[in-house]
């Protein structure tokens, strides 16, 4: 039986009194002077606080919430008896509190029922897969989840790391048996200044681990909504020209496939191979949301396509135009002028981190969605970790602090990610830098939630059927949006 809860009128903040006892409401007080009722032994003056169980005033104490005499949990009004109201719609007509606790708009309480939802099949197969593969446990485990040989994503700290402990597929014939494909670009000689990124693969795998498949707050399970594998890392050769072509036809591969790639950098310059191998299989023009503080949109960089050039390359594409191009977080002093050129002779579409913190991260993701959109069939989308602030991200070759914070972009990326994408990189993660793995750590976080997200968002994978309302995080959508799945 539920009996309510109590909140200051004048700040309107939720507070909950759980204790009968005279001296633990001092700890609660509230406003002086408001709404006092007559519990026994208190007589409440302006200016002076009084309990004459206590045979003393307290004077320096405000007035605060006493126990009604009638209300078994000690709240400050006379109980009035209705159903726990901890599921929306619960709370009775005529409740003396407006501000009741509602389900549908608070995303703990929301998260906590869409869990109930979202079902176990893919749990159990893992399991049965693990002792089918790796053995039973020894007699004295009772835990017969368990197998004997680490084979799933139990424990983190063993077992040999795809992404997110995801099937390998060593066999990419089969990959369109599959959904998503995360693939491996080891590729670093494109940088100009710290390498490193080559390692970037294999320490987003490792810190990946860490991670399971389900995340509370936005009620998703990708073990139970999505078929993804691991295909393993591109054959970069070190030759530029020739690594492109490498990159371009896995990427091909997989995406001509009907397969959602995932794409694990090395360094930015593999943007121009990664779009050079989608735009094919995209029927119409493909817009492009960039995240980083560089616009890396210059011809050349030492003679050479590098990790500067990316964009300037990729909207040479025929279906890839530069007006489709926005880039987001751009600033500092690693921004050559070639590339701010080019930008402006193709008429591309900059956000500086100024912009998006006088805007606010929403709007900013709603001018991406626009540019990104407009008249395109698909977008792809491009993370470098840089564009957060460099004490987030010390594993990466151009670090520039005054970048986003790691809650920013994150919602900056599910925000972009909603309307579907045809593909997505993360790149510039070099893990010799970061010992704590962080960086990874940002890389892997990045993927998890826009792949979660474009599953919520029915455009990936499968999401479980739900009889709650929309969850309660996101703002409402523009009419007339344009994505397809």
């Amino acid at each position: 039986m539920g009996f309510g809860h109590s909140h200051s009128k004048k700040r309107k903040l939720v507070r909950r009194v759980r204790s009968a006892s005279s001296a633990a409401q001092h700890d609660l007080a509230h406003t002086e002077g408001k709404d006092h009722h007559e519990a026994a032994g208190h007589q409440f003056q302006p200016g002076r606080h009084h309990h004459a169980e206590h045979g003393q005033p307290f004077p320096d104490l405000p007035s605060s919430h006493h126990p009604h005499p009638d209300h078994p949990m000690g709240y400050p009004w006379k109980p009035v008896e209705h159903p726990e109201h901890d599921k929306s719609g619960k709370a009775p007509a005529g409740h003396p509190h407006p501000e009741v606790f509602d389900p549908a708009i608070r995303q703990g309480a929301w998260a906590k029922y869409r869990e109930e939802e979202l079902g176990s099949k893919g749990w159990q197969n893992e399991v049965d897969r693990c002792i089918a593969h790796g053995l039973e446990a020894a007699p004295s485990i009772k835990d017969r989840s368990i197998s004997c040989f680490a084979r799933g994503e139990l424990p983190h700290f063993a077992g040999i790391n795809t992404f997110i402990k995801s099937h390998y597929l060593e066999d990419v014939h089969k990959v369109s048996q599959y959904e998503a494909a995360v693939i491996g670009v080891p590729f670093d000689i494109g940088t100009t200044y710290r390498s490193g990124t080559r390692f970037g693969p294999q320490g987003i795998r490792r810190i990946s681990a860490l991670y399971g498949t389900y995340n509370y707050e936005m009620g998703v399970d990708l073990r139970e909504s999505l078929k993804i594998c691991d295909v393993g890392d591109v054959f970069a050769i070190a030759n530029i020209e020739k690594g492109f072509d490498q990159i371009s036809k896995a990427v091909a591969h997989v995406r001509s496939s009907g397969v959602f790639p995932i794409m694990l950098g090395g360094d930015h310059s593999i943007g121009y191979p990664n779009v050079r191998g989608i735009a094919p299989y995209i029927d119409g023009p493909v817009g492009i949301i960039h995240i980083d503080r560089h616009v890396d949109t210059q011809e050349t960089d030492m003679d050479e396509r590098m990790h500067t050039t990316p964009w300037f390359h990729a909207t040479n594409i025929p279906n890839a135009p530069a007006v489709n191009l926005v880039q987001l977080g751009i600033g500092g002093w690693q921004a050559p002028r070639p590339g701010v050129k080019v930008g402006r002779s193709r008429g591309t579409t900059v956000l500086t981190i100024d912009d998006i913190e006088n805007i606010g991260v929403e709007k900013a993701a709603e001018i991406a969605l626009d540019v990104a959109w407009k008249g395109a069939k698909a977008v792809y989308l491009s993370f470098d970790v840089d564009s957060l602030d460099s004490g987030f991200v010390p594993g990466t070759g151009w670090p520039e602090p005054g970048g986003f914070l790691p809650r920013e972009v994150l919602k900056l990326l599910k925000l972009v990610a909603r309307e579907g994408l045809c593909g997505m990189e993360v790149v510039e993660v070099a893990p010799s830098y970061d010992p704590s793995d962080m960086t990874a750590l940002v890389a892997t976080r990045a993927i998890m939630d826009v792949v979660a997200t474009l599953v919520n968002e029915g455009k990936l994978g499968h999401k479980p059927p739900t009889k709650l309302p929309p969850p309660p995080y996101w703002p409402k959508r523009k009419p007339g949006k344009r994505s397809k799945k």
